[in-house]
Formats: C-alpha cells, sequence, structure tokens
C-alpha cells in the first residue's frame, strides 16, 4: 500500500504544475510570438504644427495654438531611418518618435513621395534599432489571419487583428489622392495607425496601413509591402540622399518560396561596374547586410564614405562569388548626368516644396512662395556662401527665368508661383551644399526666405541671423523635376 500513496501523492502534487505549463504554452498563440517579435521595429509618432492662420501669419504675429498629430512608423534601417505615410509628416513642424521602450527622439524628414504618400524619417539614437522582419506581399490570401501595430488614437502600441477581407483594391480619397492595388483588412484601422505595419503571422510585415473608409466598420486598407518597398528604395537612393551613383538598374523578385534582387544592367563606366557586377546577377550582401530587394542594396550603401572599398557578395550562374565595390572619392555630379530616370522615378522628390510651410501663399497661386529678405545697399555676399554652403550662383538668364516664373508649380496646398531664382554655377566638393545641389539647379530659396539676387543671399547669411550647426531648409529646382526641398547643415 505504501508505494500506492506514494504515487498518488506525486501525482497530486505535480498535477497543477503541469497543468498550469500546458496552459501556458496553449496561451502562447502563433500570434503572440509574431506581437513579440515585431514590437521592438515598430515606433509611434506624434507631430505638431501651426494652425493654418497662424501660419501664414508667422513673419507678423505669431500665435501659441498647435495642432497635435499622431501616427506610426516601421524600422527600416538599423541606423535610425524610419518609414511611414507621408500624410502623416506633411507640413509638420515638429516630430517626436518614440520607441518600445518608451525613449523619445527628434526626427527629421529625409525624403517623402507625395503620390505614393510614403515618406522617410530618420532619429538619432545611441543604439543600433531592430529592422522590421520583412514579408512579401507576393503570395497573400484571402482571409489570411494578419494583425496591425499603431499608435490608434494615441494609445501607443495598440494591436488589433482579423483577416484580409480583399485584394488589388483601388481606392480614391479625394481629387489630390487616389491608391491602386491596396490590400483591405477587417484589423481595425484607426486614426494613428497611418504608416504601421500590417502583419502576417510570421511576424512579418506585408503592408503599410494607409487609410480607412469614413463610415464603415473594419474596413481599412494597406499598401502592399512589394508594391511600398519599389517606393522605399527610391526614397534611400544613394544618389539622391549621397550624391553617390552606384549604376545598377536591378529587379525585386518576390514570391511564397524566394526574395532575390537581380542586376538588370550596369552602367558602363560606373562603380559597379568596376566591381565587375553583371547582368544577371544575384546580389547576396552589401558589406554584410543581407540583401533581398532593392531597398535593401540602397541602404546598404547609404552613406558609405568617399573612397571607402566594401565587399559584395553575388550569385553568378548559381556560384557564390565576392566582389570588392568601392564609392569613388571624386563629385558625383558629373557621373549624375549619365543615368537616365524613370518617369516614375523622377516624379519621386526628395522634400517636395510646398506652400504649406508657412511661407508663402496657398489659395490661388497668384503670390510668390516664399517672402523676400533684403538688406539695402548690400553687397552680394558671395564668399560667404561659398564658405558657409560651398555653393557659387549665379544669376538666371531671360529664358530660365520666363520658364521658372511663366507657370504654376505643384505646392503642398494648391499650385504656387516662385518670382525667381539663382543658378547653382559650383559645388564645392564635401560641402554642405554637396549632399543636396548639383550644378546647374536652381535655388528657390534658403531658411524661408525667397533667393532671387544676392542682396536676398547677402541678408540670409548675415551673421547675425545664423548659428552654426543650424539647419536651413532650402528649396530648388533641379531640371526636368518639380520643386524640391531639403536642409543644409551649416558648418563654420
Amino acid at each position: 500500500m505504501a508505494p500506492r500513496l506514494l504515487l498518488a501523492m506525486l501525482i497530486a502534487t505535480a498535477g497543477p504544475w503541469s497543468f498550469a505549463s500546458a496552459e501556458d504554452l496553449t496561451r502562447e498563440t502563433p500570434l503572440v510570438r509574431a506581437v513579440r517579435q515585431s514590437m521592438q521595429s515598430v515606433v509611434n509618432i506624434h507631430t505638431e504644427k501651426n494652425a493654418s492662420e497662424d501660419r501664414d501669419a508667422r513673419f507678423f504675429a505669431p500665435k501659441a495654438r498647435r495642432i497635435n498629430g499622431m501616427g506610426t512608423g516601421i524600422v527600416v534601417d538599423e541606423r535610425g531611418y524610419i518609414v511611414t505615410n507621408y500624410h502623416v509628416i506633411q507640413d509638420v513642424d515638429l516630430i517626436t518618435v518614440t520607441l518600445d521602450d518608451r525613449s523619445s527622439f527628434d526626427a527629421s524628414v529625409v525624403s517623402y513621395d507625395r503620390r505614393q504618400d510614403l515618406a522617410i524619417i530618420r532619429i538619432e539614437t545611441p543604439q543600433p534599432l531592430t529592422v522590421m522582419p520583412l514579408g512579401t506581399s507576393s503570395d497573400l490570401m484571402l482571409a489570411e489571419s494578419v494583425y496591425a501595430v499603431g499608435n490608434a488614437f494615441g494609445y501607443e502600441h495598440s494591436i488589433t487583428s482579423g483577416i484580409i477581407s480583399a485584394l488589388h483594391r483601388d481606392v480614391e480619397v479625394d481629387e489630390t489622392q487616389s491608391y491602386q492595388n491596396l490590400i483591405q483588412t477587417d484589423a481595425s484601422i484607426n486614426p494613428g495607425n497611418s504608416g504601421g505595419p500590417l502583419l502576417n503571422l510570421n511576424g512579418e510585415v506585408i503592408g503599410i496601413n494607409v487609410a480607412i473608409r469614413s463610415g464603415a466598420q473594419r474596413i481599412g486598407f494597406a499598401i502592399p509591402i512589394d508594391d511600398a518597398r519599389r517606393t522605399i528604395a527610391r526614397l534611400l537612393s544613394v544618389e539622391r540622399l549621397n550624391g553617390h551613383v552606384h549604376g545598377l538598374t536591378t529587379t525585386d523578385v518576390k514570391s511564397a518560396g524566394e526574395r532575390r534582387l537581380v542586376v538588370d544592367d550596369v552602367t558602363p563606366g560606373s562603380q559597379a561596374s568596376a566591381a565587375g557586377i553583371e547582368p544577371g546577377d544575384v546580389i547576396c550582401s552589401v558589406r554584410g547586410v543581407p540583401v533581398s530587394d532593392g531597398t535593401d542594396l540602397e541602404r546598404s550603401l547609404l552613406d558609405l564614405e568617399p573612397g571607402r572599398s566594401v565587399e559584395i557578395r553575388i550569385l553568378r550562374d548559381g556560384s557564390p562569388l565576392s566582389k570588392q565595390y568601392t564609392r569613388s572619392a571624386a563629385s558625383a555630379t558629373a557621373d549624375m548626368r549619365t543615368v537616365s530616370k524613370s518617369p516614375l522615378e523622377a516624379q519621386t522628390a526628395m522634400r517636395p516644396a510646398s506652400a504649406g510651410d508657412g511661407n508663402g501663399s496657398s489659395d490661388s497661386g497668384t503670390k510668390a512662395q516664399l517672402p523676400s529678405l533684403q538688406r539695402r545697399g548690400a553687397d552680394a555676399d558671395e564668399d560667404r556662401a561659398w564658405l558657409l554652403l560651398g555653393i557659387r550662383l549665379e544669376a538666371l538668364n531671360q529664358a530660365d527665368q520666363k520658364m521658372l516664373t511663366g507657370r504654376s508649380w505643384p505646392g503642398g496646398r494648391g499650385p504656387v508661383h516662385y518670382n525667381g531664382g539663382m543658378r547653382v554655377a559650383e559645388v564645392r566638393s564635401g560641402s554642405p551644399a554637396a549632399a543636396l545641389l548639383r550644378k546647374n539647379d536652381i535655388l528657390l530659396g534658403l531658411d524661408g526666405y525667397e533667393s532671387t539676387s544676392a542682396e536676398n543671399l547677402a541678408a540670409i547669411l548675415a551673421a547675425e541671423r545664423l548659428a552654426s550647426g543650424r539647419r536651413l531648409k532650402c528649396q530648388y529646382l533641379r531640371p526636368g523635376m518639380n520643386p524640391l526641398e531639403g536642409s543644409l547643415q551649416l558648418t563654420r
């Protein structure tokens, strides 16, 4: 009897613990595991801007009324590059990003595509960020389980779940914004979810949440990740952001079974050609960064120092090879003119100039976009522009002046007109301007003021106005494109 009694006591003792362990395994569903995997790569975005009437009056009687906004972002590079919707950061004055650990950072806008409604922002963090696991939208299934993470109504890192309700939806929001090929989901998408991820049960992002159906319940839409990544690749283009032309034309190949980047063409004389890369090669990694599509290629080369060599691993006819790629130490201005743009790429702007910046007209487009700033009687301060910015400017000829002022240009809140500008005659290599401007660009404005003359420029760059380390908004026109906007970091 003693052995039986001992066995009964052991079973009674072990039973509750065994049950609890089994219960934990049951509770940890695929959704729980997927959420745990993806949370560190989702950020919450809070924005501020002046009310429209205050923005238009900021040079006369500034007011304190502010408008707060919210959205969500996805980490696409460990150095702090984040993708979100353009409408989340459109015309805002301040962007604050909050990570999963509750730490917050100010963000700056890197580039955006108004038509595709996507933008890249960046934060500076002491530690590398966790990049969102990448999925594909090429093999999505109707009724497949998905979930969304976002800053819903300001409730940070809110999670909602549902299914894929439909694929390939075309949605028109208003007369200026429409979307094609969207994913429809019944996972709750709320204000603040914009720019956040739609994920599968593997914790992989398969879409970027972008819109809801007003007045409906549980009808939300997301940009397929394969479409989004092609736009992100353009927004992270090293040519646009660093003035560095690699010379590669590639195609993303994505399906349920493979994700690879195939080289279609290599520009003769380019850095990629010098490295020995050929059409048909599959790029596997660059400087140790795994490459599955064009976005990975661009971010792997982004901010690469001039003259530095990195390893590119490729597959050629199924055989692995290693190539050494060296970024040219010379200015890339001349090389850029040899690289052609597709019509779609040419419409992708780095910070397009906008009448909604609070510096110009937002109604009929009959006023100048930027206010004039002049020091009467002051001589042109060309040496100061060369010293601070690294550019030499010249007056526009009559034909270019007529081209610029004789038409309406796209703006954030409607068409705008410009009073003129100055042509970039020279850009000093390694200067603040070298990362943004090229020879023959037309400088439209600096620091919120038009730059139509040497007097304008001298007043903008007056010593009493500028401080070391300041960033100046820079609006400019590149041949064949719409007005663009970026920023120049001042040095002394």
